[in-house]
């Protein structure tokens, strides 16, 4: 039998200017399934993903799967992108997906994770407290920011140059005007006075089913690590999401940052959504 892929109406631009395309999943003509290609059109080199894939359930463990996803690999290949990227859901199929992903090559690049907030903001340890970022600390904070972006971009296969424009490009994207980019809340922590790390929250993401607030970044400064100051970061994002009227908060944490997983998971995050990448 044949597994071929076939598209499924017209194909979308994407809000980046990229675009994306639905194909149903299908063999000897019958279907069996589908799933969804896309194209970033952010700056830098060109990245594809791989979503929504489904198959019936009669019609698995019989490798449709797989050469559906070889398949939309060759997609993404005809479109210009150099790396493929799955994101598998939590969920009763998560397994059997990480499970496919792991065989054809995939490499695990982090989790996204979510959390209903209280009612009530968390209190702060004592001695702790938080403030906005003031004007003569954001400069050199951002391109510390930028440069923390690039090294995490080279980790996942970008090339230096590369990583560059998609920092340059990014930034410029979420923070059009600074510390005053509605719905951008940059925060420092202090403790005992001093301080001692960052937080930025964007609280008005998109309405996309997606968490309507997200961490951005969160850094406890070098002096100041193994003291319990990234808690307590975490405790002043969800206080600031809380005064906005925001009921929860999402966030990404790069695979194998045990640590990070960690104090998410005991602070009430859950994983909803694992992401993997393969260069093409």
């Amino acid at each position: 039998m044949t597994t071929t892929l076939r598209p499924l109406g017209s194909e979308r631009s994407r809000p980046d200017g990229g675009r994306e395309r639905n194909f149903e999943v299908r063999v000897n003509g019958r279907t069996v399934g589908g799933l969804v290609v896309l194209a970033s059109g952010r700056p830098g080199p060109r990245i594809g993903g791989i979503r929504e894939l489904s198959i019936d359930r009669p019609d698995r463990r019989r490798g449709r799967g797989t050469v559906a996803v070889l398949a939309a690999e060759e997609v993404l290949r005809s479109w210009d992108c150099v790396r493929a990227d799955i994101a598998v859901p939590e969920g009763p199929d998560e397994q059997a997906g990480l499970g496919l992903a792991a065989t054809l090559g995939y490499t695990p690049r982090g989790l996204n994770m979510r959390k209903t907030l209280p009612a009530e903001p968390p209190a702060l340890p004592e001695g702790s407290a938080g403030r906005p970022m003031r004007e003569d600390e954001f400069g050199p904070w951002l391109a510390a920011e930028r440069e923390g972006y690039v090294a995490s971009q080279i980790a996942i296969g970008m090339t230096p140059e590369q990583a560059r424009v998609r920092s340059e490009a990014d930034h410029a994207a979420a923070l059009p005007a600074g510390l005053d980019t509605p719905g951008a809340v940059i925060s420092r922590l202090e403790s005992g006075g001093v301080p001692v790390g960052a937080v930025w929250v964007n609280t008005r993401m998109p309405d996309t089913g997606e968490p309507p607030a997200w961490v951005f970044m969160v850094a406890v400064d070098e002096p100041h690590r193994g003291r319990g100051h990234g808690r307590s970061l975490m405790l002043l994002a969800e206080r600031e999401c809380v005064a906005r009227g925001v009921g929860e908060l999402g966030l990404h944490v790069f695979a194998g940052n045990t640590p990070a997983v960690s104090l998410y998971r005991s602070l009430g995050y859950r994983t909803y959504r694992s992401l993997l990448y393969k260069q093409l």
